[in-house]
């Protein structure tokens, strides 16, 4: 709507006018005797819903404009109207064709009023505008105790009365332009009206969005640096060419972005929103309610504010994490869906199922690498060394996060750019964790090469493999192999072999090199007894992990991917069906993704070849384990006359080895004394009980040197 004084002064003129003649007609209609005013409502053809859905495709992309051309208020006053009636109606005319329609005749074009339902608005809204309507409709209903407007008083007054008005498919109540309020058994024709108060406001020249609907949406701003990535482009070009093609008398497709990039997907809508001149608005699903009585109340209030108002709605279904419904199901978003027009643009994961009203679907990817990198550039200028690249090879950021990460660095670092490097890299680890921390466990990486022992062929199959993350943006972008494979980018490794031999400690290892959050998921906690809910719980790890950064390691592995047997149920079927999903995410992962399992002889060879490295963690032997017992103290710790071979004659893991040297680490504390070979076996003998290891007295009896034999 134009707020513009010209506008204002026309609209108040007319609506001036409009009140005027409302008064001069009530008046007249006080003044007559009860037998005088009679009259007979008319039917009209009956408003189906379909006819209130086509008002808006009439206005389909012209919201935002005032009509060339209005439907006149004609107030046909016919034989009842005195000399007074007669002149307010000339003058409501002549209001009505100066200058641009005011807002009541814009509201009764956009929402399909007949005559007679136009002038019944007007009624209400005098009781809203005029002090003095109150008293008047008293006096015409010849009923004190009826200070309000009531279909009855319609009937009377207005010509071209028309039953059909009081219809829940008519545009007053459909629209729910007038509120009803019939208490117990009073009937509907003398219960009191009353004008919506977003309605009075509009007509007044104040179009805002509707309060009630205030609570549930959030306006989706677009930034003023929101320069699109070209990728991102393209979708926003592919989605106008769809809506521009769609035609006119039609209702506009649903668009569905799919993937897990959120900001970058309500980036896209507000540009589309953007090239049609509407206001895009936010609804997150998680706020929708759950009652088909109240979605469809929401529907109508939505509907009618896009007729008033030049918006796009941008429903969230990834806002609380929620799933879609199954086929067939009807879940509050898909009846939600079902009943709007417009601009609506749906962001889910995957295609939304079970929706019947006209669609189409667009992937929304992060920005390609090099997108990413040019961002980095641009957001860092002169200070951006070789960050960018360096970010973009490990890290899977929108344009959004890029940019509000380096002006957080930036802003932080003031003049002195050094080690801004270090602070951009650790605020994208920290930007990753938000989600994952939610999903999974995380581990602080500390160990570094020099902790871990293992032999040299599985020593330097952990190196190729941190080698590989660290390369894979040269390999895969720079040098091509990304376009010749289609399947198969990811990294993935299987560690198997007894619990304590090092598994995590190597997770760990790749993680402090690489610079990476490590985080720890159970394999058996995500497996669900309820078909497809391991895949989704699988869905929203990796959707969180997307952005890079992250190492995960699935523990337990042997849960998921035990030998297949003959598939007899669909359980067989389903259970398969997970372990695929598994793998299809791993072989797509950005980061790392370790399966680990004490069981590698459990594992279907069939699911191994789909792995890119395999690392067998061995039981330590003896050279090993006196390795392990010279690394595994700290620099700090007081430690006096250690034997290491004799230590190293245990037959344990190195995961025990630790254990045991922080028992004997308390030993020594308590006693405030050195670690020393009586402390540390003492802490093996309870160690080899915890474990139910059979004890031989000798191996943990120490005599010191020079000792007698006793």
């Amino acid at each position: 709507m134009n707020n513009g004084t010209a506008w204002q002064k026309g609209n108040t003129r007319y609506l001036s006018a409009a009140l005027a003649w409302l008064r001069a007609c009530m008046e007249q209609l006080a003044e007559q005797q009860p037998e005088d005013h009679g009259v007979i409502a008319l039917p009209m053809a009956p408003a189906r819903q379909e006819q209130q859905k086509s008002i808006w495709r009439q206005w389909r992309g012209r919201s935002a404009e005032l009509p060339a051309r209005t439907a006149n208020l004609r107030l046909t006053i016919g034989s009842r109207g005195n000399e007074r009636v007669r002149q307010a109606a000339t003058e409501l005319q002549a209001a009505a064709e100066m200058g641009p329609p005011p807002a009541l005749l814009i509201l009764a074009q956009r929402l399909g009023l007949s005559q007679f339902e136009q002038q019944l608005l007007i009624l209400c809204l005098g009781m809203e505008l005029d002090s003095g309507i109150a008293d008047l409709c008293a006096r015409c209903q010849k009923n004190p105790a009826r200070p309000y407007p009531t279909f009855a008083l319609a009937f009377s007054l207005l010509d071209e009365a028309s039953w059909d008005a009081l219809s829940p498919e008519r545009p007053l109540r459909y629209w729910r332009l007038i509120e009803i309020t019939q208490a117990g058994s009073q009937a509907l024709t003398s219960s009191a009206l009353r004008a919506d108060e977003r309605i009075v406001n509009y007509s007044k020249g104040l179009n805002y969005l509707d309060d009630r609907l205030l609570p549930l949406l959030t306006p989706i701003e677009l930034p003023i640096t929101a320069d699109l990535p070209a990728s991102h482009r393209q979708v926003v070009d592919t989605i106008v060419r769809r809506l521009k093609l769609t035609e006119a008398n039609r209702s506009l497709p649903v668009m569905q972005l799919l993937g897990s990039d959120v900001p970058s997907k309500q980036l896209i809508a507000s540009e589309v929103a953007v090239s049609i001149g509407l206001q895009i608005y936010r609804l997150p699903a998680m706020l929708l309610p759950t009652q088909a009585a109240d979605i469809e109340t929401l529907a109508r209030l939505w509907q009618r504010e896009s007729l008033l108002l030049p918006l796009a709605l941008y429903v969230d279904s990834l806002a609380s994490g929620a799933e879609t419904s199954a086929p067939g199901q009807s879940s509050p978003v898909t009846r939600l869906l079902e009943r709007l027009e417009g601009a609506v643009f749906l962001d889910t994961r995957d295609s939304w199922p079970g929706l019947h009203k006209a669609n189409f679907s667009i992937d929304v990817a992060k920005p390609t690498s090099a997108e990413q990198s040019a961002a980095w550039a641009a957001a860092l200028g002169l200070a951006a060394g070789e960050s960018p690249g360096q970010l973009a090879a490990q890290f899977n950021l929108g344009f959004t996060a890029i940019r509000q990460l380096a002006r957080d660095a930036l802003s932080f670092q003031g003049d002195d750019q050094s080690g801004l490097h270090e602070r951009l890299w650790e605020a994208c680890l920290a930007s990753t964790r938000p989600q994952l921390d939610i999903l999974a466990e995380r581990i602080e990486p500390k160990a570094t090469w020099n902790d871990i022992v293992l032999p040299t062929a599985e020593s330097a199959l952990l190196h190729q493999i941190a080698e590989q993350v660290a390369h894979r943006t040269t390999v895969y972008e720079k040098w091509g192999f990304g376009q010749k494979m289609s399947r198969g980018l990811g990294i993935s490794a299987l560690f198997s072999g007894e619990s304590g031999t090092g598994k995590t400690m190597a997770a760990e290892v790749i993680a402090h090199e690489l610079r990476m959050n490590l985080y720890r998921i159970d394999l058996s906690a995500v497996i669900s007894k309820y078909i497809g809910e391991t895949e989704k719980n699988l869905r929203r790890l990796f959707d969180a992990a997307e952005s890079g950064g992250a190492i995960l390691f699935f523990d337990e592995a042997d849960a998921l991917f035990g030998k297949r047997s003959e598939v007899s149920d669909s359980h067989d079927r389903y259970a398969n069906i997970e372990i695929n999903y598994l793998l299809q995410r791993m072989e797509a992962y950005r980061g790392l993704a370790i399966l680990a399992t004490n069981m590698k002889s459990a594992l279907d060879p069939a699911f191994l070849r789909r792995l890119r490295f395999i690392v067998r963690f061995p039981f330590s032997g003896v050279a090993e384990r006196k390795a392990i017992w010279q690394k595994v103290f700290p620099a700090d710790i007081p430690k006096v006359g250690l034997d290491y071979d004799r230590l190293a004659r245990l037959n344990i893991t190195g995961g025990h080895i630790h254990n045991i040297t922080i028992n004997a680490a308390f030993l020594a504390a308590r006693t405030n004394s050195p670690v020393s070979m009586p402390l540390v076996l003492t802490a093996a003998r309870a160690e080899f009980r915890k474990i139910e290891r059979p004890i031989n007295e000798a191996d943990f009896r120490w005599q010191e040197p020079g000792e007698a034999v006793a």
